[in-house]
């Protein structure tokens, strides 16, 4: 019985060494990188510290 589950996430990975630390997001990440209002804030967020570094330099 000493039979591991296997998460849905990890079964594309190969069991090699170089995947055993490999990150997997959980549920709240992966709702946040598909959130499309999420994603625009971020947008909107980014442009503004752009402009600010940009305005600095002129």
């Amino acid at each position: 019985m000493s039979e591991k589950k296997i998460v849905a996430e990890e079964a594309n990975f190969d069991k090699s060494d170089a995947f055993k630390l490999t990150m997997i997001p959980g549920g709240f990440a992966r709702k946040m990188r598909t959130c499309l209002i999420w994603q625009f804030i971020r947008f909107v967020i980014i442009n503004v510290k752009m402009i600010v570094v940009v305005g600095k330099s002129h």
